[in-house]
């Protein structure tokens, strides 16, 4: 079953961010009444270093808070002790989701001074790119943590050797393997990846070599024709070439 494997952790930690980025830029633009920019910024800075606080700071502690309200809660008031490992699991990740938003956070500044010179700045923290905590919570599904769904007094690595290593707030953390994805499972919802295009050349999710999964793949030539080097006739038609092109394509075995 596909719950509390790493694609689910994934999809808790993603979807979690997803909802910080989304309120708190929100806030920021002015869209929601019960908040705004981050007001715990508008004072102080470094004048010895030439800048101040100013512009509009995004407020991710409200995004955080909201997010806990809206995701947390409802999973918290889940009981039975079948499912509690699986609870804490997910709760773990939707933190992991929102602490990936705000680790990211970065500085911007604009200068200000006689012909462009940088006398002084005004500075404001702003949320990176979602691509970019993206790519962050890919990196910890790619490194994620399996625990044991037995709950003691903490969470416990399923490994008995690395229990000593501590979970960061940030891990990914999942309580069963994952499904084989490469082979077709009628009662679990899997097609497999047979049959499916990729490419040839590429090292990514879409290469033959990973989307196969180690099967090899088939070539085969695919003849496309099309109406190509249109051009109007006074008056009043359009004339057009029938363009033959030959492809290439890789589909695994």
């Amino acid at each position: 079953c596909f719950v509390g494997t790493k694609e689910t952790a994934f999809i808790y930690a993603v979807t979690s961010a997803g909802l910080v980025y989304s309120v708190t830029r929100s806030c920021s633009a002015g869209n929601v009444t019960e908040c705004s920019c981050d007001l715990s910024l508008r004072h102080g800075g470094s004048a010895s270093e030439g800048w101040h606080w100013g512009g509009c700071s995004d407020d991710i502690h409200y995004g955080i808070s909201f997010g806990r309200k809206f995701l947390d809660v409802p999973l918290k008031n889940i009981t039975g002790k079948s499912g509690s490992g699986l609870v804490v699991m997910n709760l773990h990740n939707n933190e992991a989701g929102r602490q990936a938003v705000a680790k990211l956070m970065s500085v911007d500044c604009r200068c200000h001074g006689v012909s462009g010179s940088c006398a002084v700045k005004t500075c404001w923290k702003t949320m990176s790119s979602f691509e970019k905590i993206g790519r962050f919570l890919k990196d910890k599904y790619e490194n994620s943590i399996q625990i044991s769904d037995r709950l003691k007094k903490k969470l416990r690595r399923k490994e008995k050797s690395q229990r000593k290593v501590p979970i960061g707030k940030e891990d990914l953390l999942y309580v069963n393997k994952s499904p084989n994805y490469c082979v077709e499972d009628q009662k679990l919802g899997i097609p497999g990846t047979q049959g499916r295009e990729c490419n040839r050349t590429s090292q990514g999710p879409d290469g033959c070599n990973l989307l196969c999964c180690g099967r090899g793949y088939n070539t085969h030539v695919v003849r496309h024709v099309e109406r190509c080097e249109c051009k109007f006739v006074w008056c009043c038609y359009v004339r057009c070439r029938r363009c033959e092109t030959m492809t290439d394509v890789h589909t695994c075995k």
